[in-house]
């Protein structure tokens, strides 16, 4: 899993609440057995027309949002299914943090088992960050996980909190696996045991 430390990007708003993990990745995509290739398909019925075009109105497909990796959201984002395959979507497309009032549950825990930084602020910080956004043609955004700040270079500054167990497994890229092979000599003393 990628670390994630300070990181500066394009952030898009989605000024939607209950944004759920069918919407993120559409059921018909999960079929795939790898975690990667799932960019194609994030927000599939919203971001493409009937016809495969993509819809011109849809949030990611403004220019101004070209190569957003921040998504700035309403509340409950990642609500519905358990979907693992939505923080892969999110992931594989580019976004590195998704920053809303309030996340469900599974999301908010997927997330940081996968490199992704949930970071959840007041509905009126989160409202000031929708207001900056509407007032600049690009709006960047930096998320320092070290410091557990969040600004935008042109007067918005908050901090945000994060558990520290997660806090030092997104600073040095470890998921589960990566957690448990840090124990991999007693594993093997265990195993050699046996």
């Amino acid at each position: 899993m990628e670390s994630f430390t300070v990181h500066k990007g394009v952030a898009a708003t989605m000024d939607r609440a209950d944004v759920d993990t069918d919407q993120i990745i559409p059921k018909q995509f999960l079929k795939r057995i790898e975690r990667s290739g799932f960019e194609d398909f994030l927000f599939y019925d919203w971001r493409f027309l009937d016809d495969g075009s993509p819809n011109p109105d849809f949030e990611l497909n403004l220019p101004r949002n070209a190569g957003a990796s921040v998504l700035i959201a309403r509340r409950n984002f990642g609500c519905g299914s358990s979907r693992e395959h939505a923080v892969w979507a999110l992931e594989n497309y580019g976004i590195r943090a998704v920053i809303a009032p309030s996340f469900a549950d599974i999301f908010y825990n997927n997330c940081f088992k996968n490199g992704v930084l949930p970071v959840q602020l007041d509905e009126n910080l989160v409202q000031q960050l929708f207001d900056a956004a509407a007032a600049t043609d690009v709006y960047r955004v930096e998320v320092d996980l070290e410091q557990r700040t969040l600004t935008d270079g042109a007067g918005f500054a908050s901090q945000f909190d994060v558990d520290d167990f997660r806090r030092r497994c997104l600073l040095n890229g470890l998921d589960d696996i990566a957690l448990t092979m840090q124990h991999e000599d007693k594993i093997a003393a265990f195993e050699a045991q046996r």
